[in-house]
């Protein structure tokens, strides 16, 4: 679990690429401090298991159903990617809840700076869009960010110079794809209120029915 804190930018040292999937090393300082064999980082908003690491890489696995669910295999040597910690139980909650589990890639289709801000509008797959609301969350190659607006197959956040300065989003363009991950109390909402309607028990009541009672 994250919260969609960026803790440091990383960048890719060396991807391997095989059939639909990737062995990826990646140099970092701020989260090798305690890292682990085993452990969970966030690499754009994707969670992955720490595979091997030194004192200034860190190395990981990416499955075929992370190659296509996610936009890992564009990155290159040199990318920079956004990393992040598993929460620690004690931590501070800065953002929201982030599993890492990526719902789809979304287009950043515009770019627009006003006043202290970078206003970002990005095109998200059709199946997604009913899951976002003015004012909620979403998460963005792994980074906790509020919509500020919806409107048809788009949304729209807002960057502060922080958060441009600290994840690479600020170095994305129109046309660059971004990870997508919807808040994740609504998809539960969504899932149960969907499992509700399609459980409900249909009604007694039909035309022949009220005809073999005598109200035809």
């Amino acid at each position: 679990m994250f919260t969609g804190i960026i803790e440091e930018i990383g960048k890719l040292k060396s991807v391997k690429s095989k059939t639909e999937s990737l062995e990826i090393q990646i140099t970092a300082k701020d989260i090798l401090t305690d890292v682990r064999l085993g452990d969970s980082i966030s690499i754009n908003g994707v969670c992955l298991t720490v595979t091997a690491f030194t004192e200034s890489t860190v190395s990981f696995d990416v499955m075929p159903e992370t190659y296509r669910a996610t936009n890992l295999h564009g990155l290159k040597q040199g990318s920079p990617v956004n990393l992040e910690r598993a929460m620690a139980a004690g931590g501070r909650f800065g953002g929201h809840l982030v599993s890492g589990h990526i719902d789809g890639i979304g287009k950043i289709v515009s770019k627009k700076p006003e006043s202290n801000a970078v206003y970002y509008e990005i095109e998200l797959p059709e199946e997604l869009i009913h899951y976002f609301v003015y004012k909620g969350s979403i998460a963005v190659d792994g980074t906790s960010l509020t919509v500020f607006g919806v409107e048809d197959h788009r949304v729209t956040i807002s960057l502060i110079p922080h958060t441009m300065e600290h994840t690479v989003l600020g170095e994305k363009e129109p046309g660059d794809s971004v990870n997508i991950e919807c808040d994740m109390i609504g998809k539960y909402v969504a899932h149960f209120l969907n499992g509700q309607q399609s459980e409900k028990p249909q009604s007694a009541i039909t035309k022949q029915m009220l005809a073999d009672n005598g109200f035809a």
